[in-house]
This record gives structure tokens, C-alpha cells and sequence, in this order.
């Protein structure tokens, strides 16, 4: 049995959905899991866990700075265990960019922190308009807009692939 820890970072809530569900699944396999905010990690919870999750949404085309601060300081622990990694983001909603060799975002944020985890993942998020304040809602409906997305201000989509969460949560079991 292994112990697994998952770490989130979240913006809307969605992000923490997700490892929610991972969470489910890998217990459901008959691991430990513990799941904790990035920003109650430490390097002591990192030393009592097998294998170690991280997961991060994207506002604006940018991992929360929280999550890459974190992965810096920690990254030698990090290194030395089965680790993975994850984002959440809405340009995955593409086919031709929902995997980790194709979705820019996870690309260009794993080579800035010169950090290749064993196992890397890519989920599509959820867009909520009407939870968002005036300003969020106006800049995300210009880039769907530019990315030929919903605009509708009512829209309230999930975009997730959740057997793909299933099949990543699957991986994350396998690892070593």
C-alpha cells in the first residue's frame, strides 16, 4: 500500500474537485491518500508520503506563483520520490491541447522550474461566468471570444474529462 499525497492549488475550486476525485479513485485502490492546499504543505509532509501530486489551475495563462514557489523550494524532495504533476486550464478543452506534450501551459511551466515529474497531466477546467466578479467575467469572455469559446455571460460549463482524471489517477496507483 502506498501513501499518496495530493496537493492542490485552486482559483475558482475546480482544481480541488479534481483532486477530490483522484482522491476517491486511489483509495478506492486501497492506497492512503492525503490530500492538503499547497499552501499548508511542508517539507515534513513531503517526507511522510510515497508518492506526491501536485496540482495547479491557470488564470490568465499563469500557474498560481504559490504552486512554482513551492515546487522551487521542494524541488529536491520532489525529485527523489514518485512525483507527478497536473493543470487545469481551459484551453484543454481542444483536443489539440488537452495532453501534456501539446497543452502550452504545462509545457512552458515545467521547463521554467527545469522540473519533469514522472507523470504529467492535463485536464480541461470549468468556465462560470456568473460566479466571476465583472472584471474576470469581461477577460475571459474576450479570450473565449479569441479562442472560440462560450461567451455567453450565463454559461456554467464543466469541461472535464473525467475519465481521463480516472485514467491519470489510474497512472498515479501504477507508479512506482
Amino acid at each position: 500500500m502506498s501513501n499518496t499525497l495530493l496537493i492542490y492549488a485552486t482559483t475558482d475550486g475546480h482544481t480541488k474537485k479534481i483532486s477530490l476525485k483522484m482522491q476517491a479513485f486511489i483509495e478506492s485502490q486501497g492506497d492512503a491518500v492525503t490530500l492538503v492546499a499547497v499552501e499548508d504543505a511542508t517539507a515534513q509532509t513531503l517526507a511522510s508520503h510515497d508518492k506526491i501530486v501536485i496540482g495547479a489551475s491557470i488564470r490568465y495563462g499563469k500557474h498560481q506563483k504559490i504552486v512554482a514557489d513551492f515546487i522551487t523550494q521542494h524541488k529536491d524532495q520532489l525529485e527523489s520520490k514518485s512525483s507527478a504533476f497536473y493543470t487545469v486550464n481551459l484551453v484543454a478543452r481542444k483536443p489539440e491541447k488537452c495532453q501534456p506534450d501539446t497543452n502550452p501551459y504545462i509545457i512552458k511551466f515545467l521547463d521554467q522550474l527545469h522540473w519533469q515529474p514522472a507523470l504529467k497531466g492535463v485536464f480541461a477546467g470549468k468556465l462560470n461566468y456568473p460566479k466571476y466578479g465583472f472584471i474576470d467575467r469581461n477577460m475571459i469572455r474576450f479570450i473565449m471570444w479569441m479562442t472560440k469559446g462560450p461567451t455567453d455571460p450565463k454559461t456554467n460549463m464543466e469541461f472535464t474529462d473525467w475519465q481521463s482524471v480516472d485514467r491519470f489517477a489510474q497512472a498515479v496507483c501504477d507508479m512506482p
